[in-house]
């Protein structure tokens, strides 16, 4: 946002003193906005002077050249070779003298001028276009002075040509990141009073700006308005105006325009760049007779989305075929401009128009970022719209717009002002009080120092002493909360008179988080192990998880995706792992394994105030290109390893998943027939480990040898503390040989072994319980034989033999007695 300081001066009224530009920028920067550049507009014109053309004759040796003899306030004449075809004698115009930089080149490669002969007469420097003086891009003849609009001393030959219109200015450049959130800030009307509120000085908007217009009827010309996407566009107003005389406007707009970046164009589109420029409220103006060229009875505009293959040619010639959710200006029959964004070339302002529609236009900002992006097409529209400017604005910057156009071209209201509005919402009081903002910014202000504050930038307070009953302006779309009055306070108030002081802490250690110690835990077993863990995207594409089996219907889908590979989020860690093993042994990793700790989202899963649920999971996929062996025993031995208490395994069973479709996503990729489910001690299942079916073998190309588990990380929040010293007493072991029923499961007999000798252990030992071998003979079918060790320790005393052989004996009676199991 590019600031005229003179324009700021002019609307807080000269009361403040904003000469010292290094003590306003350091303020602006710690107050408002980062500040960017300031240009010294009037360095440009160091130099150049008002001066009087007394005499002017053809020069004798070229047709379309004059030579002149001219006042610039020196004690005699200077002779001036010119081709412009509007000088003439009694002519006030800008001389640029020898040895002066010409101003339109101040900013690139300077040309600094010399008196030289022109066809054998001497040119001592160059009476000047607008152009060459940076006001336009006229170049068409010398700029003409008037006494009428400069006033007559500024006439005077000799007189600093940089203090006529304006052009003694400096021009502060604030980045527009700054202003995202005040859509107010993108007018110069808005800047001017945050920078009078932080010097703490009261301002008062034009009384134009404050004041609710009442419009008179008209009826010279007919026009209509529709809105067919009210939800898009909650302010659509409009109004005809005839009798129109199109010229360039006035210098003093032509060069304000042109120090902020924008390009005269004729006095009626001028206007409205200028009241853009002050309001933050972009216009558009139409050729009257084009419009009604193009539409039906009644001249017509009608934002609405476009119809499938409506093309348009816009102001910059580009033309575009726009995309289908676009808010797009239309009469009844064809398009004539983008919302907000660039009007069409075919409804074009120019030299030729008589009458002209207004529009004044509140649009959708996300809509508008949006449709800007997808054409490539960044206008200052574009800037102040997407920024969400209130509709509360619309008439009194319509009414200004009306008023200029009478002064500056002569028009005159020739329809109705149509105002369409949907959903309008006024400013909402806020209540809070001087303790709450006091405790928050750590400041003592009072109450009425507060309320002087916010006065000071027009906000309505009612100071009730301990509390205040707060209205934001109708401008000020970002006020909805207390803590945005305490924000607001604090950056008029000035951070940086703040006291100084560092919070008061708690030396108490903080608790540990269980989940944090149960992820370090897993982290640091399964990285010790050997496995390597992974980081993946949290968004996955759609074919990945149907290669897993899983339903893409249930998953969240992203709108606004970055990539088609990133537009759904993930049901489960497991897929995501699945997809990184073939990349692995294509890369001559042979023998790995790959963990992730992350989490996963699901429609099914909706939690308090329509917030999606988050589970915790850890997964683990291991792979060997060589292998011959079953796979779930080794994905298996990392499952013992991670030290999970209270759970059982047990075989696949539809009945566990009992529905819970989100449960359902994390066992689709494994065979029911290959994979067991983990059961903790309420009987509910916290994950699954197993093989993979073989449409997902296929899918993911994976090897022979390649299983895995997923785990809920509740599983882990019980699993005690990271560190358990060794006993200081020997441990015993003992191995005992089971042969049961072949066709009994082997986590049936693991669960009941542990559940026995957990059970039967003397209270000053504890037991571990590992497998040993698995043995079937194929001469005997019928049964098996699995041989575990147990480990027992005490933390108290020595232990002796017959301590573990009872144990293994009492053990073994059960296990007898539950599963006919006989010990070898």
């Amino acid at each position: 946002m590019k600031v005229s300081l003179r324009t700021v001066k002019y609307y807080t009224g000269g009361e403040l003193n904003l000469d010292n530009v290094d003590e306003l920028v350091q303020k602006i920067g710690a107050q408002l906005g980062a500040v960017e550049e300031v240009i010294d507009y009037s360095a440009r014109y160091e130099g150049v002077v008002v001066a009087k053309v007394v005499k002017s004759e053809k020069h004798p040796n070229a047709d379309k050249l004059s030579v002149c003899e001219i006042d610039a306030g020196t004690m005699e004449t200077v002779q001036v070779v010119c081709g412009a075809p509007n000088v003439r004698e009694g002519l006030i115009v800008a001389w640029i003298p020898p040895g002066t930089i010409v101003p339109s080149t101040y900013d690139k490669d300077s040309f600094v001028l010399e008196a030289r002969e022109i066809r054998g007469v001497v040119s001592n420097g160059m009476l000047a276009s607008p152009s060459e003086l940076a006001i336009s891009g006229d170049h068409e003849g010398i700029l003409e002075i008037l006494s009428e609009v400069v006033g007559e001393d500024n006439t005077k030959p000799g007189t600093l040509f940089k203090n006529l219109y304006g052009l003694s200015d400096t021009v502060i450049d604030i980045e527009n990141k700054m202003f995202t959130h005040r859509p107010d800030c993108f007018g110069v009307l808005g800047v001017a009073r945050e920078i009078s509120g932080i010097y703490q000085h009261k301002f008062k908007s034009p009384d134009w700006y404050l004041d609710k217009p009442v419009f008179t009827p008209a009826n010279e010309l007919p026009l209509k308005i529709v809105n067919e996407i009210p939800e898009l566009v909650p302010r659509f107003m409009a109004v005809a105006m005839s009798n129109v005389t199109i010229e360039p406007s006035p210098v003093w707009v032509q060069a304000l325009l042109t120090r902020i970046g924008v390009k005269p164009i004729n006095n009626a589109v001028d206007i409205t760049n200028h009241l853009a420029y002050v309001t933050g409220q972009p216009l558009h103006v139409y050729d009257y007779d084009k419009v009604k060229q193009l539409s039906g009875d009644v001249p017509t505009l009608t934002a609405r989305h476009p119809k499938k293959g409506e093309t348009i040619t816009l102001l910059n010639g580009k033309a575009i075929e726009p995309r289908d959710e676009a808010i797009m200006i239309a009469t009844d029959k064809t398009l004539v401009g983008i919302g907000g964004v660039m009007g069409g070339i075919d409804t074009e302002v120019d030299e030729n128009t008589k009458n002209i529609i207004i529009e004044c236009v509140n649009f959708d900002m996300y809509s508008i970022r949006r449709t800007s992006m997808a054409h490539g097409l960044f206008t200052d529209a574009v800037t102040r719209n997407n920024k969400g400017q209130s509709p509360l604005q619309n008439d009194v910057v319509l009414a200004q717009a009306m008023e200029m156009m009478r002064q500056h071209s002569g028009a005159k209201q020739a329809s109705d002002v149509i105002d369409e509005t949907h959903n309008l919402k006024n400013s909402q009081e806020i209540e809070v009080s001087p303790i709450f903002i006091n405790t928050r910014l750590g400041s003592e202000l009072s109450g009425d120092e507060i309320t002087n504050l916010l006065l000071n930038v027009e906000f309505k307070v009612d100071n009730k002493g301990d509390s205040l009953k707060i209205t934001a302006p109708f401008w000020r779309t970002d006020i909805e909360i207390e803590e945005d009055i305490v924000e607001e306070v604090g950056r008029l108030y000035g951070y940086e008179k703040l006291p100084k002081i560092l919070p008061k802490k708690s030396v108490a250690p903080a608790l540990i988080d269980p989940k944090i110690t149960a992820k370090k835990r897993i982290r640091t077993n399964l990285s010790s192990l050997g496995l390597n863990e992974v980081l993946t995207y949290s968004f996955i594409p759609e074919d990945l998880i149907k290669k897993a089996g899983q339903d893409s219907e249930i998953a969240f889908k992203i709108n606004n995706a970055l990539s088609p590979e990133l537009q759904y989020y993930r049901l489960s860690l497991t897929p995501n792992l699945l997809n990184h093993v073939h990349v692995n042994i294509k890369n001559n990793y042979e023998k790995f394994g790959l963990f992730e700790i992350g989490v996963v989202h699901s429609k099914t899963e909706i939690g308090e105030d329509d917030v999606p649920s988050e589970f915790g999971r850890v997964a683990v996929v291991i792979a060997d290109k060589n292998a011959k062996n079953a796979p779930f025993y080794g994905a298996r031995t990392y499952i013992n390893q991670l030290g999970i208490s209270g759970v059982k395994f047990v075989k696949y069973n539809d009945d566990l998943i009992n529905g819970h479709k989100l449960m359902a996503q994390m066992f689709a990729p494994y065979d029911s027939e290959r994979c067991v489910f983990l059961i903790n001690q309420d009987g509910h299942p916290v994950g699954v480990l197993g093989e993979f079916k073989a449409s997902v073998i296929k899918s993911f190309k994976l090897p022979n040898y390649c299983a895995g588990f997923e785990l809920f990380l509740s599983a882990f929040k019980n699993t005690g503390n990271d560190y358990l010293s060794s006993s200081r007493y020997p441990s015993i072991s003992q191995d005992v040989c089971l042969e049961v029923d072949a066709k009994l499961p082997f986590s049936e007999l693991n669960n009941a072994t542990d559940d026995a000798v957990n059970n039967l252990i003397p209270e000053d030992c504890s037991a571990t319980l590992n497998l040993i071998d698995i043995f079937a003979d194929e001469k005997m079918t019928s049964k098996k034989r699995i041989t575990f060790r147990i480990n027992l320790s005490s933390y108290e005393r020595t232990l002796t033999e017959d301590v573990i052989a009872k144990l293994v004996s009492d053990s073994v009676q059960v296990l007898s007695e539950k599963l006919d199991a006989k010990q070898i």
